[in-house]
């Protein structure tokens, strides 16, 4: 490393072809013409609207899902949740916002994020592979009633698709939370909501989603839970 007024770097390892090129690409390149990117953030906005009413028009399937989600955690069974990268953080709000609340003060329901055991998930990924690192916490974790939901932008992860087929060994209910469809996971699941958007979109489209089954699944628990007296966490053996 010289510095003389700038800054070079050298590297004494050999080149292997790949090295990183001196311009971005084109689509990566700023507009010279527009000094803070105002265009680049407006455009990004903009394209929310199509993932937002790509939503609305599976409104009814995002409200099953929440009434449906509720009945069966209010009989002792689980939610399993997963996905990879930012699709793991959407399934790790859902898992939180079950274990603790949404908006208003209720009971602790049984959720878990397969991808948030990490020790689970280095050693699992580790001795049998990536591709099975939710599978085998399915059949570990899963019963029979439980649901499974997958979230991927893309649709496409072999991980999930495997864990499809072991939810599907166990009896449990798989839905899928994608971005445009069709595509492998949803197709394999029971149920999907298929976000038509980019990929960012879609993925901001899923936390929006995860709030609305939330919403359903709060009012049909204070609608039950209004009915008489209900025994919470009961898990079946």
């Amino acid at each position: 490393m010289n510095i003389k007024g700038s800054l070079t770097v050298t590297s004494s390892a050999p080149s292997t072809g790949d090295s990183v090129p001196d311009t971005l690409p084109a689509r990566w390149a700023p507009d010279p013409t527009d000094s803070n990117h105002t265009a680049e953030v407006t455009k990004h906005l903009d394209n929310v609207l199509p993932a937002l009413d790509s939503l609305r028009s599976q409104s009814g399937r995002l409200a099953e899902w929440g009434t449906e989600l509720a009945k069966r955690l209010l009989a002792g069974q689980r939610l399993l949740a997963a996905g990879n990268g930012g699709s793991a953080a959407e399934a790790q709000h859902l898992t939180a916002e079950l274990v603790g609340r949404f908006d208003e003060e209720r009971a602790p329901f049984s959720a878990i994020s397969l991808h948030a055991e990490s020790s689970a998930v280095t050693a699992l990924s580790n001795d049998y592979g990536y591709e099975e690192v939710f599978a085998r916490q399915v059949r570990a974790h899963g019963r029979t009633g439980d649901v499974l939901l997958l979230l991927s932008t893309s649709g496409r992860s072999p991980n999930l698709l495997k864990a499809v087929r072991a939810a599907k060994e166990r009896g449990i209910t798989t839905w899928a939370l994608t971005g445009s469809g069709p595509n492998p996971l949803a197709d394999s699941c029971d149920q999907a909501v298929t976000v038509e958007a980019i990929s960012a979109n879609a993925q901001e489209g899923h936390l929006i989603a995860i709030h609305a089954v939330c919403r359903a699944f709060d009012a049909e628990v204070a609608k039950r839970a209004g009915s008489g007296p209900h025994t919470y966490g009961a898990r079946q053996p």
